[in-house]
C-alpha cells in the first residue's frame, strides 16, 4: 500500500512537471534546476551567474522551507524572481513550480533558475520540468557523498564541484569524489568552481550557453 501511495504521488507529479515543460518550451525558456546540501553555494554562484549572462534575461523560483533571504539576494540582479516557501516540505513539487512560473513573464526571459530546497535525497526524485539538472557538491562537505547519495548525481546533467578554493584547507580527497561518479555517472561533465576566487566559472557559463543554443537550434 505504501508503495501505490508513493507510486501516485509521482505520477501526479510527474503529470504537472510534463505541462511545465510545455509551457517553458512554448515561451523559449530554458529551465535548469538546482539541487544540492544546504550551504553548498547555490545563491552565491547565481549572483554569479546571471551578471555574467548579461545578453540573456534570467528569472528565478527561490525554494526555501522559510524566509526569503536567497530571494532578496537575488532579486537585484534577476529580471524576475519569485520565492517558494515549502513550510516543512523538504523539496519543490512541479505543482509549486507551476505556481511559480504564473507569476513570471516568461515571454520575457530566456532562462529560469530553479534554486531548489536544499537536500541531498528528496528533490532527485521530483521532475519539476526542467530541462536540466545541475547538481553542486562542495568540497566542505567531505568526499564522501556521492557514495551516499547517489541518487541525486545519477541524473544529473552537470556536476559542480564547488568551493575549491578550499582544496588545500580541508583534508579532501577530490580523486574519491571522481571515482564515485565514475560508478554511476559517466555522461555528465564536471566543473570544479569557486564563486569566490572565479575558478571554473567560465566554463559553467560556456555549459549554460551550450544548452541555450541546443534549445533555440531545436525549436
Amino acid at each position: 500500500m505504501k508503495i501505490n501511495v508513493v507510486e501516485s504521488v509521482l505520477k501526479a507529479n510527474d503529470a504537472v512537471a510534463r505541462e511545465n515543460r510545455r509551457r517553458l518550451d512554448a515561451a523559449g525558456v530554458v529551465a535548469v534546476n538546482l539541487m544540492s546540501a544546504p550551504g553548498s553555494g547555490k545563491t552565491l554562484l547565481l549572483e554569479k551567474t546571471i551578471p555574467a549572462l548579461a545578453a540573456a534575461r534570467c528569472a528565478v523560483l527561490v525554494g526555501d522551507l522559510q524566509t526569503t533571504r536567497d530571494a532578496e539576494r537575488l532579486a537585484g540582479i534577476a529580471a524576475q524572481v519569485t520565492q517558494i516557501n515549502t513550510g516543512t516540505g523538504c523539496h519543490l513539487t512541479a505543482t509549486q513550480v507551476g505556481e511559480g512560473l504564473d507569476s513570471l513573464d516568461l515571454r520575457s526571459i530566456d532562462f529560469l533558475f530553479i534554486e531548489n530546497v536544499g537536500n541531498m535525497v528528496c528533490p532527485a526524485a521530483f521532475d519539476l520540468g526542467e530541462h536540466r539538472r545541475a547538481v553542486l557538491l562542495s568540497v566542505p562537505e567531505g568526499d564522501d557523498k556521492v557514495a551516499k547519495y547517489p541518487t541525486l548525481f545519477q541524473p544529473a546533467d552537470v556536476i559542480l564541484l564547488t568551493k575549491v578554493d578550499l582544496l588545500g584547507v580541508l583534508d579532501y580527497q577530490r580523486s574519491k569524489v571522481y571515482q564515485d561518479l565514475s560508478r554511476i555517472n559517466t555522461r555528465a561533465p564536471r566543473i570544479e568552481v569557486s564563486s569566490t576566487t572565479g575558478q571554473g566559472l567560465d566554463r559553467w557559463f560556456a555549459w549554460l550557453k551550450d544548452q541555450r543554443r541546443a534549445q533555440v537550434s531545436d525549436s
